[in-house]
């Protein structure tokens, strides 16, 4: 059982209570964090309970959309005109309860699980370029979500924001006896300048850029081929690292053919 539980009443009072995050569990919506609390993987000694912190909320200010730590993942479904692949990754994601409970900041900080993939937001994220603002030992910065997932340890996520891009897509491979996890997706992006990144999900680690692919997005035939030499893959309870690699192309090849469409 936690030692200290803290619940603070504002971003700023979130911050100053989180410090250095030295030795201390964040809880968002404690979907994963109360879990691993209950089966003994995690003994947290000082808990800071974000629900009253005024983290949550969505926000579009022209062509940038904002989302705060705590908002539910839920909410993102009403982002299908700004991201419709964002609001696809969101429906996508485990099951109705876990979407209203859990949050897109514990998406992100989540580490990896003991038998099956987490933080599909990763991904998608990372395709849409966000930004992320978060507070730790060196105080408050913004960074791209790709550099914050190298040292996610420590800091406190505060929001996340993207600009709306040209065109979006999502596709996961789907099991129906995965209890709602996901095996592997891929995120397309495609800005006004008709730059494309991807991202994949369901790799061994976070969620990471698909750069080779990203620089054959003409040909998502090469797109797709290139793709497996930009992450690494794991085996799990869900499928092999065999199977994930043989799949990653043709998720690649879908995503960039409905991009296509799109434009």
């Amino acid at each position: 059982m936690a030692s200290e539980v803290l619940v603070p009443s504002s971003p700023a009072e979130a911050v100053e209570l989180f410090g250095d995050g030295a030795e201390t569990t964040v809880v968002g919506g404690g979907t994963i964090v109360v879990a691993d609390i209950s089966y003994g993987r995690l003994d947290p000694g000082r808990v800071l309970l974000l629900s009253h912190a005024g983290l949550d909320g969505v926000s579009v200010d022209g062509d940038t959309v904002t989302i705060g730590a705590t908002t539910p993942i839920n909410a993102l479904l009403a982002l299908e005109e700004h991201a419709a692949a964002l609001a696809a990754c969101a429906r996508n994601l485990a099951d109705y309860e876990i979407r209203g409970q859990g949050t897109v900041g514990g998406n992100l900080c989540v580490g990896a699980n003991y038998d099956a993939p987490r933080g599909d937001l990763q991904g998608c994220l990372l395709a849409l370029d966000a930004q992320v603002r978060s507070a730790g030992a060196d105080g408050e910065r913004t960074e791209p979500l790709e550099d914050f997932l190298t040292h996610r340890h420590g800091r406190l996520v505060l929001d996340v924001s993207f600009e709306r891009p040209a065109a979006s897509a999502f596709v996961a491979l789907e099991y129906p006896h995965t209890h709602e996890y996901t095996v592997i997706a891929v995120t397309g992006a495609r800005a006004a300048d008709g730059t494309t990144r991807l991202a994949a999900t369901g790799v061994a680690g976070p969620g990471a850029r698909l750069r080779s692919a990203e620089a054959l997005a003409s040909d998502p035939a090469a797109a797709g081929a290139a793709a497996v030499g930009d992450v690494s893959f794991a085996d799990d309870a869900l499928a092999s690292a065999w199977y994930r690699e043989q799949t990653l192309p043709v998720l690649v090849r879908r995503v960039l053919s409905q991009l296509e469409e799109s434009s």
